[in-house]
């Protein structure tokens, strides 16, 4: 089974439940990067796939391009590497339930069943899952089904994470790990069934879904990313839509925006589905008054 980080939970989590084909009618080439810019200054804002199987490397020429003109990369969260045994405990540790409860006090047994049959496909079982919380327990899934449909992959902000620290590039981070840890952790809060449930149900999907939403991204194609990551997030887990979209959009852009007016040049890399729609990233700092370009 692929080792499970917090960027295959953040993306598992996100996924549409849509399968139809991309039908794309961009005329010109264009990418998931936007030029944000205040009069001669300027801040790249690029949105990532944080599951990338290799087979879509290399990535889109313009992210290349930004990255060598960068000083500084900034991404959401700074994640435990798999030598960080202490990082890595605490991350397991957070997104497990206290003792004495076990995802059973929070899904039907017919649920629980159905995780368990699924399982028994790779030789596990759901009660070896069963101290997690839905959404580690939903991420494991996504990250086994695409392990399977050979679609497996660290993702766009592992590889630049590893390109900056391998260039002596500087990296900084709008999230601490802890905040990341609890913000998963709760996911699908009230709704604990309905997240595993329709996770399992989305699974024989995911290889169209994963091609379809790495597709979309390539081509920078905002409305389709709109529809298959904050759209179906929004209407398939509305309680966590606000604590995962629409907080962290609004709290990530003053630190966005107090990139400006300095020697260096920025190039912040968030997940796309920050980066598309009425209340993303972008629309906020649109709103601001800053003059706003898809390369």
């Amino acid at each position: 089974m692929k080792k499970l980080t917090l960027r295959n939970m953040a993306m598992a989590l996100g996924l549409a439940l849509s399968t139809s084909a991309i039908a794309s009618d961009v005329e010109r080439k264009q990418t998931s990067i936007w030029k944000v810019s205040k009069g001669d200054d300027a801040v790249y804002v690029g949105g990532t796939i944080h599951i990338l199987p290799i087979s879509e490397f290399p990535l889109p020429d313009t992210f290349t391009q930004i990255y060598k003109m960068s000083d500084t990369l900034v991404f959401e969260v700074k994640m435990p590497n798999a030598t960080d045994v202490e990082g890595q405990q605490k991350m397991m540790a957070g997104l497990a339930y206290a003792e004495g409860k076990t995802l059973k006090d929070d899904v039907s047994e017919e649920t629980y069943q159905a995780l368990d049959s699924y399982l028994s496909k790779f030789g596990a079982s759901a009660d070896q899952l069963a101290r997690f919380k839905p959404g580690m327990v939903a991420s494991m899934l996504v990250a086994m089904e695409a392990q399977r449909s050979q679609l497996a992959g660290e993702g766009v902000d592992a590889y630049f994470m590893q390109l900056a620290e391998r260039d002596g590039k500087r990296s900084e981070y709008l999230e601490s790990l802890d905040f990341q840890i609890n913000m998963l952790a709760n996911m699908g809060a009230g709704e604990e069934d309905r997240l595993i449930i329709e996770t399992l149900e989305t699974l024989p999907e995911l290889k169209d879904m994963l091609k379809s939403t790495i597709k979309a991204w390539r081509e920078g194609n905002s409305q389709r990313i709109d529809e298959l990551v904050v759209e179906t997030f929004k209407r398939e887990s509305p309680s966590s839509y606000d604590d995962v979209f629409t907080k962290r959009n609004q709290n990530w852009l003053p630190q966005i925006e107090a990139m400006f007016g300095d020697d260096d040049q920025e190039f912040v890399l968030v997940g796309a589905g920050h980066l598309v729609g009425d209340e993303s990233v972008i629309a906020l700092l649109e709103a601001k008054g800053y003059q706003v370009e898809q390369m």
